[in-house]
């Protein structure tokens, strides 16, 4: 049994915050920011909690797939900004779209989160346990942000977004390259505020930690491996793909990508401009936004995250 993507739906804050808004109160301006970034707005909520924007973007994609949230008995939700630490917001999602018979976990791998949540689903699926799924990415990470820090909090965004696979005859997701490079953890973290205990200090310097560099080289390096490694295993030549999707984060990146593996930068989808980076949400939102324009039936298309852990993935979908 093999797995397919049959609808996708994403939410996005209705807060939008411009690079000249940023510039009210950080000394930075659009000049500086769009050049290097690609990033021109963002998302914030405001109002909404990340479950929420799950729950919206989950019921669209519902709706997009014809499918019953009754229907669904997996649910595979992907962030780093989860409100609580216990319950899953997969959990909270269920409730919130009446999907009763869905098992639910949240995974964190950073930006690969959706292309991992692909991975999980995709054997689970295989394996006959399920029929129908959720794979969820959502951000919320404007209240993880210091935003007094220029370096960072103008890069990122709110948002979510969520696709439905279901079993199969076919392959719709042809198959999934995953790793992981732990060596590397501390190039990108967000540490967790505790709080004070009797027995021992605690301390939290600064949230949020990128080490810019590092991450722009492992992303422009591992990002080209995986796409290569997932091709070659499947007999795939390159040219035979219509689209690459990748994680949102930086459009001289997703350039530098294109660039090494000598494929024509249109063929690179990009949002960035609109969005900033969303994290888990930022390949889901991209595909929604692809299907609304009509540009993914019958097209062969490679989906690459990057991110924290550090993790990196890539996966070859035909829709």
């Amino acid at each position: 049994m093999y797995s397919r993507i049959i609808g996708t739906g994403r939410y996005l804050p209705e807060k939008i915050v411009s690079n000249d808004d940023l510039s009210k109160f950080l000394d930075t301006s659009d000049d500086w920011i769009y050049p290097r970034t690609g990033i021109r707005y963002r998302h914030i909520a405001d109002k909404e909690g990340s479950y929420d924007m799950a729950s919206y973007a989950a019921l669209k994609a519902l709706e997009n797939a014809n499918v019953n949230a009754e229907e669904i008995d997996l649910i595979i939700l992907a962030t780093i900004t989860a409100e609580y630490q216990t319950p899953s917001i997969a959990c909270i999602v269920q409730k919130q779209i009446k999907a009763t018979n869905a098992m639910c976990l949240d995974i964190n791998a950073a930006c690969t989160g959706f292309v991992y949540g692909l991975d999980i689903v995709d054997q689970f699926i295989a394996s006959g346990k399920y029929k129908k799924a959720l794979v969820i990415g959502v951000e919320k990470l404007s209240h993880t942000m210091n935003w007094e820090d220029k370096s960072t909090c103008i890069l990122f965004g709110d948002g979510a977004s969520a696709v439905v696979v279901e079993a199969s005859e076919e392959k719709g997701i042809i198959d999934v390259v995953n790793h992981s490079i732990g060596e590397d953890w501390d190039a990108l973290t967000y540490e967790i505020q505790h709080e004070k205990t009797p027995f021992y200090e605690t301390q939290r310097e600064n949230g949020f930690n990128m080490d810019g560099r590092k991450v722009f080289d492992f992303a422009t390096k591992k990002v080209r491996e995986s796409i290569k490694e997932v091709l070659e295993k499947n007999k795939t030549d390159i040219n035979d793909i219509d689209l690459f999707v990748l994680h949102q984060a930086n459009e001289r990146i997703i350039n530098r990508i294109a660039k090494k593996l000598e494929v024509d930068i249109d063929k690179f989808y990009m949002n960035m401009k609109y969005y900033g980076n969303t994290s888990s949400a930022s390949i889901p939102i991209a595909l929604d936004e692809l299907r609304e324009k009509n540009m993914l039936e019958g097209k062969k298309v490679v989906l690459s995250g990057f991110g924290a852990g550090l993790t990196y993935g890539s996966s070859i979908i035909q829709f």
